[in-house]
């Protein structure tokens, strides 16, 4: 798991410095890629990569001695990051996170390998990682939520087949889930691999659609952990809502909960029995951010911002294109 450099709390969290990208040639950079190379090794201070509306035809990474690092688009709709890679988990991604204390923003982050086999848009191998309005978009293990407290707000996210997937602990907060599957693909694919991990991942306040029928989830771990909270379901989650994945050993294992979820889709008269209907009481853990331990990292949006990236560097990369 990636670590900053220096303890959040020695960071001013109330100033960043501003990077343009804008492909016109008006801001700092034309490509992202650039900006975040820009950004000093084991910096100590906030970085704000502003992307100008586009379509930004790049497979980036932010390094993990890049922390502290803000890339945020206006608005999702018009400033979106694509790329085409499938075949290999970890490295087909379009946009990889190896880097702490990242925050993403009204971004679109996809891939548009298909359906030929794996091809993730988002992975996030890296500690306090947020996303805020994004929209994530593939076919097959979407977004690789690998490792590391995680936050999405307001975000959609589609695919097929276990297009949620990874061993972190992520809370999904009223974000928009939407499954492609036409058959009986899984949204959830978690990789809890012991009951003395503290991962898992947590819908709350969200909404499930999609185009044909789906499970929430199914365990790529033998603890796999999923719980789905005040969450509305349409009529493509099927009545058993949830696979074992052809391995009955990890009924005893899993932990798989709904708590007051609604819609067609939330009747649990037909669930598997190793699922759970959760009390108020063991649902509570869960509905705050408290279970990522958002309230010590989760940093407001800047509302200071200086100056980055001058235009000798931006020439430079210029000649560079």
């Amino acid at each position: 798991m990636a670590t900053s450099s220096a303890a959040t709390s020695s960071i001013d969290m109330s100033t960043t410095i501003l990077i343009r990208v804008d492909q016109s040639g008006r801001g700092g950079f034309k490509k992202i890629q650039d900006a975040i190379d820009s950004v000093p090794s084991n910096n100590s201070k906030l970085y704000f990569i502003w992307v100008k509306p586009g379509t930004y035809r790049e497979k980036i990474v932010v390094p993990a001695d890049k922390p502290f690092i803000t890339i945020s688009g206006t608005k999702a709709s018009n400033t979106i990051i694509t790329w085409s890679d499938g075949g290999e988990i970890f490295q087909s991604a379009t946009f990889t996170v190896m880097a702490s204390d990242f925050v993403g923003r009204f971004l679109t982050i996809e891939n548009t390998y298909g359906s030929a086999g794996k091809a993730v848009a988002l992975r996030v191998s890296a500690n306090r990682a947020a996303f805020y309005g994004c929209r994530i978009l593939s076919y097959q293990d979407t977004l690789l939520d690998d490792t590391g407290n995680h936050y999405y707000s307001s975000c959609y996210i589609e695919g097929a087949t276990d297009f949620i997937c990874g061993n972190a602990a992520s809370l999904f907060e009223r974000c928009h889930i939407h499954s492609l599957s036409t058959g009986n693909g899984a949204i959830t694919a978690q990789k809890r691999v012991s009951s003395e991990e503290n991962t898992g991942f947590t819908f709350l306040g969200c909404k499930i659609t999609g185009v044909g029928k789906a499970v929430l989830g199914r365990p790529w771990g033998p603890y796999s952990r999923v719980v789905y909270a005040l969450t509305y379901m349409s009529g493509l989650v099927l009545p058993q809502g949830w696979n074992d994945w052809h391995d009955y050993a990890k009924h005893t294992n899993v932990y798989y909960g709904e708590y007051k979820c609604y819609g067609p889709g939330a009747d649990r008269s037909n669930r598997v029995a190793w699922s759970l209907s959760l009390s108020e009481n063991e649902a509570a853990t869960f509905l705050t951010k408290d279970t990522i331990g958002g309230r010590a990292w989760l940093r407001p949006a800047p509302s200071n911002f200086k100056r980055g990236a001058s235009a000798t560097i931006a020439a430079r990369t210029d000649e560079n294109n």
